[in-house]
């Protein structure tokens, strides 16, 4: 498989002679408003793509949004993904969006059933969008399992912190490489939406074979950790063999 961080959570997945495009945020820098309120108010996202949409939408077979909310599934994403392009969506209301957007080719996946496309078996599983009243306020999200007996497995957690659901898909799962959502993003209240360093280090725990890439870093204004933060904590557990903290573009081949 080859994984490649674009921006924030895209990223795309070839993955047994499939490529998926996971989260597609296309917007330029500062084309929409601000999260928050957060401890910066830049207009996002703050960091234009690492290269051209027709670049990333080159091959793609099919299209997975996690959740809808605007920094994984954007206007500009809307407006220029083809509107027959396969779409995987957590829920119906995520896939009503979609339709009254035009999409005509929108499958609704169900947590835990596994769904074959092209021959690769790609599985929902939970995640939870923060902690407490914050996690009910963000709404539904799931992460994807991807498996096919010529590849690794692969766990692409989304937006999601650390909890017993995470342990638990790690655990039914044996993933081999883990993609995780890691800047702590947060507003001025409500605690992490996302995994910060201490959740990351507790996926390590978990899974301390696989290889650990960490994505959503530095692209929307509401980031808690930078690249260079985690870097440097990676270092300091020992980690760097296994967990990785990729620039935009960058891509790993497994």
């Amino acid at each position: 498989m080859t994984v490649q961080q674009i921006r924030n959570a895209t990223v795309t997945v070839e993955y047994s002679g499939q490529k998926f495009l996971i989260d597609p945020m296309f917007s330029k820098k500062g084309e929409f408003e601000s999260f928050g309120p957060a401890e910066r108010n830049d207009r996002n996202p703050i960091v234009e793509l690492p290269m051209p949409v027709d670049e990333i939408l080159d091959g793609v077979d099919a299209v997975i949004v996690t959740h809808t909310h605007e920094d994984h599934f954007d206007q500009a994403a809307i407006e220029q993904l083809p509107k027959d392009m396969k779409l995987f969506m957590q829920d119906e209301a995520d896939a009503e969006l979609a339709k009254k957007s035009g999409f005509t080719n929108i499958e609704i996946m169900e947590e835990g059933v596994d769904t074959n496309f092209n021959g690769v078996e790609i599985t929902e599983v939970d995640g939870r969008h923060g902690y407490g009243e914050m996690a009910k306020a963000m709404g539904n999200v799931m992460g994807i399992i991807f498996q096919h007996p010529d590849e690794k497995t692969l766990y692409l957690a989304g937006d999601t912190v650390w909890y017993e659901k995470v342990q638990e898909n790690i655990d039914a799962y044996k993933p081999e490489v883990i993609i995780l959502n890691g800047g702590q993003n947060q507003f001025l209240e409500g605690g992490p939406l996302i995994m910060g360093k201490e959740d990351v280090y507790e996926v390590y725990k978990a899974a301390p074979e696989a290889a650990v890439i960490v994505s959503h870093m530095e692209a929307v204004n509401h980031w808690g950790l930078s690249r260079e933060e985690l870097k440097k904590f990676i270092n300091e557990k020992g980690i760097e063999s296994n967990v990785f903290v990729p620039d935009d573009g960058e891509s790993y081949l497994y």
